[in-house]
């Protein structure tokens, strides 16, 4: 260990721009051996790990680094597992910049940090070629069922920890597959689909069901389904678009980015889209224009790249020091040639109701912190400009449904963003033994919070229902 002085940075090698951006593959390498095993070695195994602070899941880094290093592989998985769900996923599409590579002693000390992510992904990826993943076989099975609603990262994460424990694990999801956003909003370049479902066949091949193509709200009711199971947990996560609010915003060629990413990621798996959606939501040979700045935007630009698109570029109000995405995204996007539009926020999109025919811009300075102790982008006075476009991504982030309404349940509390109300500590809502987990309860986050968030709540849950379950001793 501690080669940190001898030993640079170095991250798996990167795929060409110019061959990447003709597909949707992954565009980086896996490690070899040696490699994760070097990279391994120049951990400092500080006394205060801040990597594992600043880690949502606690992860234990630096024994799973240590173990890489010696070459203990098998143990290297055992330790990772042990705090992640899908190590697999979260060292791919983590912000590691933001999180535990952000924090790592050595960055610090300007020697550049471990490469972390890339070596989570190394150790889980050994691990499935081994054959060290097997289904869970709980030491014992339990009558008590749990429903799940949603089948995203914090639902699969909650249904694997409740099977652990011997429950009945029942995941309900209104599409037509399950892994929520890990299948239709993230794409093939950051996350390819047979990783995503190689881990929900885990889980079926461990006694969990999955109800797919369901919606609570139309095939029953949140009522009905808390009558069939001992606790129901919501995980649906937030899908409400924000809306781009100025002149134009309604036109036609302007579109939402989830909607734009689920018809990208459904064409990839092999789905047929409705005529209109095959023609709206593809970028192949037009001026495309994203407006937003965070890791959905990035999909967005990357995604329209590859459809072909004439032109890409993204405006952002800010600059980019106050990016909320990853800065390795905004470096891979730079790379295949999207154009970033720093402190530029729309004004207008031009046109009319049947097309988007360009975008209006102002462009901002930052001014004083606002209440989230960010400079606020203020507009400059003539500082207007029009850009060409054809297709406007509105890439402005997401919003919670309204899920009392939709649940056909009034009573069920939310919070004045919208987000479902919870107990902090159990994650258990209003309603007795309905707990909810993940984005639909923080608001949009990311994918590692989300697996904290189904953890925590399936603890919580197991506790209840053993608890319950007890015999009455009598007085």
């Amino acid at each position: 260990m501690l080669k940190f002085t001898s030993r640079d940075r170095e991250t798996p090698q990167k795929r060409d721009p110019g061959a990447r951006a003709r597909d949707f593959g992954e565009i980086y390498k896996a490690f070899a051996k040696d490699r994760a095993a070097a990279q391994a070695s120049r951990c400092s195994q500080c006394g205060v790990p801040f990597c594992v602070d600043h880690c949502p899941l606690g992860n234990d880094i630096p024994d799973w680094l240590k173990l890489v290093a010696e070459g203990r592989l098998e143990e290297a998985y055992a330790v990772s597992s042990a705090t992640n769900n899908m190590p697999e996923v979260c060292g791919r599409i983590c912000p590691q910049d933001r999180l535990c590579e952000g924090s790592c002693v050595i960055e610090q000390s300007g020697h550049g940090t471990v490469t972390i992510g890339s070596v989570e992904q190394y150790i889980t990826e050994t691990a499935w070629q081994k054959g060290w993943i097997k289904p869970l076989r709980p030491a014992r099975e339990r009558v008590q069922s749990v429903g799940i609603i949603g089948a995203g990262p914090a639902g699969l994460a909650a249904a694997e920890e409740l099977r652990r424990e011997g429950f009945q694990v029942k995941v309900y999801d209104r599409h037509d597959r399950a892994g929520g956003l890990l299948i239709y909003g993230i794409p093939n370049f950051k996350l390819e689909k047979q990783v995503v479902t190689r881990r929900t066949d885990y889980l079926e091949n461990s006694g969990v069901e999955f109800v797919t193509n369901f919606e609570i709200g139309r095939d029953t009711t949140l009522n009905d389904l808390r009558a069939q199971h001992d606790a129901v947990l919501i995980a649906t996560g937030v899908y409400k678009a924000r809306d781009l609010v100025c002149p134009g915003g309604g036109n036609q060629g302007v579109v939402a980015a989830l909607d734009y990413l689920i018809a990208s990621n459904r064409k990839g798996l092999g789905d047929t889209l409705p005529a209109s959606d095959a023609v709206e939501l593809d970028a192949a040979a037009k001026k495309v224009v994203v407006v937003g700045g965070g890791d959905t935007a990035m999909d967005c630009v990357r995604t329209a790249v590859r459809q072909g698109a004439k032109s890409v570029t993204c405006l952002y109000r800010r600059d980019r020091k106050n990016m909320p995405g990853s800065a390795r995204e905004v470096a891979n996007a730079e790379e295949e040639g999207v154009i970033f539009e720093w402190l530029a926020t729309p004004k207008a999109v031009l046109g009319d109701a049947a097309r988007a025919a360009g975008i209006r811009v102002a462009r901002m300075e930052l001014g004083e912190p606002d209440a989230t102790e960010r400079r606020a982008p203020v507009e400059i006075s003539g500082g207007e400009c029009d850009l060409d476009a054809d297709m406007v991504i509105k890439a402005l982030g997401f919003e919670p449904e309204d899920l009392p309404h939709m649940f056909g349940e009034p009573a069920l509390k939310t919070s004045a963003r919208g987000t479902l109300w919870v107990n902090r500590n159990t994650l258990e809502t209003n309603l007795t033994g309905v707990y909810a987990a993940g984005d639909i309860v923080r608001g949009a986050s990311l994918v590692v919070w989300a697996i904290r968030d189904g953890r925590v709540a399936a603890a919580a849950i197991a506790a209840q229902l053993k608890h319950a379950a007890q015999p009455i001793a009598a007085e």
